[in-house]
């Protein structure tokens, strides 16, 4: 279990995270959803130990981020929004990098990485300089070097991003295994028909606020609107402006 409880970020005088909270159940995939600069992630970057919170409680499977964060990191697989990778180094060498820091067994960290590549279709791509590759094969390492460990939590920020459609449908059918093993994960993605398709719940930041959460269901019922997308745009304010820069931009034709 996740627990949240008035989380704050401040870098500065800009106030990232403002007093949010929730939980994320075992077994719950939970969706935090948000506009760029809203506070999302800086969430996850919390919960995954990566930055400490300025105030508040973080919990993850019972353990305090801010007190240990080492041990957060050891049961939680992290993606970022962007690929942080060393790209002087080729993916087999980088994921017998992670494997070490890990502390895999040789064997086993071998039969793991096949198992993703092959999935993944990398293996033509194993032996290239990581610096070399396109964005979503760099997405794909991203992936696979934040499973190798089989966590028990997963945070992912925007991991859809740069996928093929093969291999975002492998991921989105992966975490429906993990779902079912009752691991925690927090998903975070711009695709709302993809949030919409897989979230237990959603919770939608805004100026590092959570304004709404419920199953997507219950936002729809309570923003009057059929789908995620609309409800989305809604709370965040956005509906109105979309289709008065649409209709101004028709006009400029």
């Amino acid at each position: 279990m996740i627990e949240v409880e008035n989380l704050v970020k401040v870098f500065g005088s800009t106030r990232a995270v403002n007093g949010i909270s929730f939980t994320v159940h075992d077994g719950e995939i939970y969706g935090l959803l948000g506009p760029n600069g809203s506070g999302k992630s800086t969430t996850m970057k919390i919960l995954a130990g990566i930055i400490k919170p300025t105030s508040g409680k973080v919990l993850v499977n019972g353990l305090d981020v801010s007190k240990a964060p080492m041990k957060i990191k050891e049961i939680v697989g992290y993606v970022p929004e962007t690929p942080v990778l060393y790209e002087s180094l080729t993916p087999v060498e980088f994921f017998n990098l992670i494997g070490s820091i890990r502390g895999i067994p040789k064997d086993e960290l071998e039969d793991r990485v096949n198992r993703f590549v092959e999935a993944f279709e990398l293996k033509s791509y194993l032996h290239k300089y990581i610096g070399s590759l396109s964005f979503g094969t760099r997405q794909k390492i991203s992936l696979i070097s934040a499973l190798l460990h089989d966590p028990e939590v997963l945070i992912m920020d925007e991991s859809m991003n740069g996928l093929d459609p093969k291999s975002a449908r492998i991921l989105r059918e992966l975490l429906l295994e993990f779902k079912a093993e009752g691991r925690n994960i927090v998903f975070s993605t711009h695709v709302l028909q993809l949030a919409e398709m897989i979230c237990d719940r959603v919770g939608v930041i805004y100026n590092g606020e959570i304004i709404a959460e419920g199953t997507v269901e219950e936002l729809k019922e309570f923003a009057h609107e059929e789908n995620l997308e609309d409800v989305f745009l809604k709370l965040t304010e956005s509906k109105d402006e979309i289709y008065s820069v649409v209709q101004a931009l028709k006009e400029s034709l």
